[in-house]
């Protein structure tokens, strides 16, 4: 009597039992990240940054420059390394490339928002009276300088109407000292034609009470402009979480 016998094959690989294809599958990982960047970009469309933590934000920006990656360790890491978003974005190249996960794509996505910030705070008081629109020049100063990890010094240069025509970086220093030259100072106010100055540097140690350097160096400047008929109305001391001014202080 024959025996038919009947052997069961292996469907071949990528193949169902029945030799149709099977559906490729997307990694599960991919799938995530993906539906995770498109759900936190909805959500910043729609709300805008109101309730968005700052690892969020971050993510954000990490997003243009590393496509193909869960950026949420990251931003997590680099506010770990900082403190805030503030602080995050005005970091020099140097400390955020020292962070790991961070190539030269993050740090100019970082740099750009940061120039970008700076631009709009300084369009804001740019050709308006300093006096009247004080409290947006003081918001301009902490978005440049408060975050700064080396001292900068700023002059604004004012017209006779206290309108201000010009913003300049006169130098930058260390952790604690910035040269700064009053002639230099003077001089460049003459070119602009200004009659009146405002003086504005950081304290990186997030302490903005003046010095005996500050206040040397203010009378200085006081002492070369007044016979030129330039007057300092103030010199502002930008720290970490406030900032103090000569004025107020009775210091000029």
């Amino acid at each position: 009597m024959n025996k038919h016998r009947h052997f069961a094959e292996a469907p071949l690989p990528g193949f169902d039992a029945d030799f149709s294809v099977i559906p490729a599958k997307k990694p599960v990982e991919k799938q995530h990240f993906h539906s995770h960047r498109a759900r936190l970009r909805e959500r910043f469309m729609k709300g805008g940054p109101v309730g968005m933590p700052d690892y969020e934000l971050l993510e954000l920006l990490l997003f243009r420059a590393i496509a193909r990656r869960d950026v949420k360790p990251l931003a997590k890491r680099l506010l770990a390394e900082f403190g805030d978003f503030n602080r995050v974005i005005s970091a020099s190249p140097a400390r955020l490339t020292a962070v790991q996960g961070v190539g030269d794509a993050v740090v100019q996505e970082l740099k750009i928002v940061e120039a970008a910030a700076q631009r709009l705070g300084q369009a804001r008081v740019l050709g308006r009276d300093v006096i009247s629109s004080w409290s947006d020049l003081m918001q301009y100063c902490k978005t440049v300088m408060a975050h700064r990890e080396t001292e900068q010094f700023r002059v604004l240069y004012l017209d006779r109407k206290n309108v201000l025509i010009a913003d300049e970086a006169q130098g930058a220093g260390t952790v604690d000292h910035v040269p700064v030259y009053p002639r230099e100072v003077v001089k460049r106010a003459l070119e602009l034609n200004a009659t009146a100055l405002v003086l504005v540097h950081n304290h990186p140690s997030g302490n903005p009470d003046p010095s005996d350097e500050d206040i040397t160096m203010t009378n200085t400047i006081v002492a070369a402009a007044t016979p030129l008929g330039v007057v300092v109305h103030d010199h502002i001391v930008i720290g970490k979480e406030r900032d103090a001014s000569f004025r107020n202080l009775g210091l000029l």
